[in-house]
């Protein structure tokens, strides 16, 4: 059996060696993006602007960033429906990221996609689903694409701990060590599963991860709280995928401050109140690189609040952008159903369709 990724001194190792004082800023910067935006969403829901499911990423940013940072050209990312701080981290902007959640035209989905869907191909970055585990096999896909075309790259396919009971994701495990897929499981393990704990919900020796072994394959398990141990750890993952082709499970602890969507009103029952302010005061990502940044002389406790003033003006101006933006077409309802209809193939021109009747 595979034995775990070997730790490293993450602040020494390599990858963030090779970071200069911009990047970091960058990191920081992407992180309080996603902070903001999150914040602005929860705002516009509770005030009756975005309708649907909402589930926030308050508390997981460094997980994200930190892994989506390591990725190249032909890397491609997918994950489940708390998908938001993924698609800013790839490169989507707020305007369309909000306008989606408003269910406005201008919003990356078309208004159709909600909360759970976001989507940028152009970014190799492949949503946002809904169905839990549903993203696996699909991102599983992926990384046979990359094999099969002769890239050298990986896919990173993001789910929840409550996602790894799941049949679909052993399935995805199995054909990714049959075949030797460059792909990497990124378990985002918050602790709960919507409101079960992990400890009612999974069977596990030491941790989740370590069911990879069952497959012959490597795995790791980590804290997620800080971004050069994220990095350090991913990349070895990324390297296995690169230059091996071989799978990964890694397992990164964090935690969401909110509830599993903002519909979960029982946020305080199944956790306590003492616990969240526990992690929020101890384990908040932003706070602990931010410190990091202050303390490597690379920015000052001013220059760090004017990014953080840059980032909430940018979510205002984003929810601004989508409060008046249009609405879908109702004749839009017919579109981005079929490929080959919207595209006029020819398949499409002598299939039938459910609409043709």
């Amino acid at each position: 059996m595979p034995k775990a990724l070997t730790p490293t001194d993450p602040a020494l190792a390599p990858i963030n060696q090779a970071l200069k004082p911009s990047d970091k800023l960058d990191l920081y910067r992407t992180m309080v993006r996603i902070r903001k935006f999150e914040q602005r969403s929860l705002s516009s829901y509770q005030s009756g602007k975005v309708g649907g499911f909402l589930h926030l990423y308050i508390g997981q940013e460094s997980v994200v960033v930190g892994t989506q940072s390591l990725l190249g050209a032909n890397d491609h990312t997918i994950t489940a429906y708390r998908n938001h701080g993924h698609g800013l981290a790839a490169g989507m902007t707020m305007n369309e990221c909000m306008a989606e959640l408003y269910g406005r035209a201008t919003g990356c989905s078309k208004g159709k996609g909600g909360s759970m869907h976001y989507f940028a191909p152009d970014k190799n970055y492949w949503g946002g689903h809904g169905i839990v585990a549903g993203q696996t096999p699909l991102g599983t896909g992926l990384a046979y694409g990359l094999k099969y075309r002769g890239l050298k790259g990986c896919a990173l396919a993001f789910l929840g701990d409550g996602a790894v009971n799941q049949g679909s994701f052993h399935e995805s495990l199995n054909l990714a060590a049959l075949w030797d897929l460059p792909i990497i499981y990124v378990i985002e393990n918050n602790g709960y599963s919507m409101g079960t704990s992990q400890r009612r919900s999974s069977a596990y020796p030491s941790c989740l991860a370590e069911r990879a072994e069952g497959y012959n394959m490597a795995w790791d398990h980590f804290d997620g709280t800080n971004l050069y141990e994220v990095r350090a750890r991913t990349h070895a993952a990324i390297q296995r995928a690169h230059e091996e082709s071989k799978p990964t499970v890694l397992e990164i602890a964090t935690y969401r401050w909110e509830g599993h969507s903002v519909a979960d009103a029982m946020k305080t029952v199944y956790r306590t109140k003492e616990e969240i302010e526990k992690y929020q005061r101890e384990h908040d990502p932003i706070m602990v690189w931010r410190q990091t940044l202050i303390t490597e002389n690379v920015a000052t406790e001013a220059e760090l609040k004017l990014i953080d003033r840059a980032a909430q003006k940018e979510a205002d101006e984003a929810a601004d952008f989508a409060e008046a933006s249009p609405y879908p077409e109702p004749e839009s309802i017919f579109e981005d159903i079929y490929w080959e209809t919207d595209n006029k193939t020819e398949a499409g021109n002598t299939g039938r369709h459910f609409f043709n009747d």
